[in-house]
């Protein structure tokens, strides 16, 4: 394998968001795993929350850590008895299901008083039928609306009366900080309304989506994602990352595993939720159009690059996302965007030269490939232009750049 051919496997195609899963259990990245799951056994688990620390015995030092944690499982109480009601289990019955079972489970929120739910593309990719449960037990046949595989959601519907719909509100993920508090409902190796608590662990994360990017082959990467240690498993998959409001922030979406139990990945602490925002932006076009277009850069790219890569590319600063290559009649290299040289005989394991060092989009600046993926999946749409601050060859460059709609071959 030669060396640019090696990089295409290697690296993720930066044309804009690119969300990702696929078939439950698929590794997402290095130990990264789906939360949708296959029918299984049901381990008991235990979640055990923080514990006030007293800087010394006496009454001086207890009334106010026991009336935090009052104030907290008031709260989390709340938001269960709230938000539960608007939580469904998704059952999927697909060309592997036997008889009156399912192969694959998921959960999901009700997103209107129409009917529409929100899940993850992956819970319903190449589903046959989809059987939904409500909190009181009812259970209803669902059918697909929309799907988006760049984004990893689907808008499934529901015909039932209205009293039997609570949809629950969304937030505003722009304002989420790491370390606040986030809940999450959904239904764990098919325990139903299961509900746990973590932190934001990071924003801005970046994955790999399960859009495929046409004849340039691999997938497309999903940005804004969000970081959480809340105990998410499979069977959590659609299902809703909560606020202390009770807003919808996220949709819990995949894991980092570092486990397995009875054949299934398990939570390691780290689990990933496509943000609101994207949620707002793409499930009306869904609902409307049955999909969504993303914007489309056309570069292969690295983040994050080590110290020895810097020096010996001469790069005057440690951030950015170095362009490894543009593809050709994309929009990049239209706008002049350059990609690394790789030379006839160079070393495989090593970063080539002669590519474009992106440091800012519109001026914002990208420090991290997520950067860049989340601003243009969010902020920017098929046939916007965007300026694109470079550095090449010692020299600043501001370079515009028109987007087009990512060419992929549509499920």
């Amino acid at each position: 394998m030669n060396g640019k051919a090696f990089w295409r496997w290697v690296l993720v195609l930066l044309a804009v968001l690119a969300l990702g899963c696929s078939a439950t259990g698929l590794l997402l990245g290095p130990g990264a795993a789906l939360l949708s799951q296959n029918q299984g056994t049901q381990p008991a688990t235990e979640a055990v929350g923080p514990v006030p620390q007293n800087p010394a015995p006496g009454p001086a030092h207890t009334a106010a850590p026991q009336a935090v944690t009052n104030d907290l499982e008031a709260t989390l109480t709340r938001i269960y008895r709230e938000s539960a009601p608007g939580v469904v289990s998704i059952r999927v019955y697909g060309p592997d299901s036997r008889g009156d079972f399912p192969d694959g489970q998921g959960s999901g929120f009700v997103y209107d008083k129409q009917g529409h739910i929100v899940t993850n593309f992956h819970v319903v990719q190449g589903a046959e039928k989809l059987e939904v449960t409500f909190a009181d037990g009812t259970k209803v046949w669902a059918q697909v609306v929309g799907t988006d595989p760049g984004g990893d959601l689907a808008v499934i519907k529901v015909d039932v009366p209205a009293d039997k719909l609570h949809p629950l509100p969304l937030g505003d993920s722009d304002q989420l900080q790491v370390g606040d508090i986030v809940v999450a409902i959904g239904n764990p190796f098919g325990l139903d309304q299961t509900m746990t608590w973590g932190v934001v662990s990071a924003l801005g994360r970046s994955l790999r989506s399960l859009q495929q990017a046409g004849e340039q082959g691999g997938y497309f990467a999903m940005g804004d994602v969000i970081q959480t240690d809340a105990a998410i498993n499979p069977g959590n998959s659609g299902g809703p990352l909560l606020n202390l409001r009770g807003e919808v922030v996220g949709v819990n979406q995949s894991i980092r595993t570092g486990g397995v139990v009875v054949g299934e990945p398990t939570n390691a602490g780290i689990g990933f939720a496509v943000s609101s925002n994207l949620v707002r932006q793409v499930v009306p076009v869904l609902i409307t159009q049955g999909r969504y277009d993303y914007p489309y850069l056309g570069i292969s790219a690295l983040d994050d690059l080590p110290l020895t890569a810097i020096e010996r590319l001469n790069l005057p600063q440690s951030w950015g996302v170095y362009v490894v290559e543009v593809v050709p009649g994309s929009p990049a290299a239209q706008a002049g965007i350059r990609g690394a040289q790789t030379p006839a005989d160079g070393d495989a394991h090593t970063v080539p030269p002669g590519g474009d060092l992106i440091v800012a989009i519109d001026g914002q600046p990208v420090r991290h490939f997520g950067d860049l993926i989340g601003y243009l999946t969010t902020k920017v749409k098929p046939g916007d232009t965007v300026t694109l601050t470079v550095l090449r060859d010692g020299e600043r460059l501001d370079i515009p750049v028109t987007v087009t709609e990512r060419p992929t071959s549509r499920p």
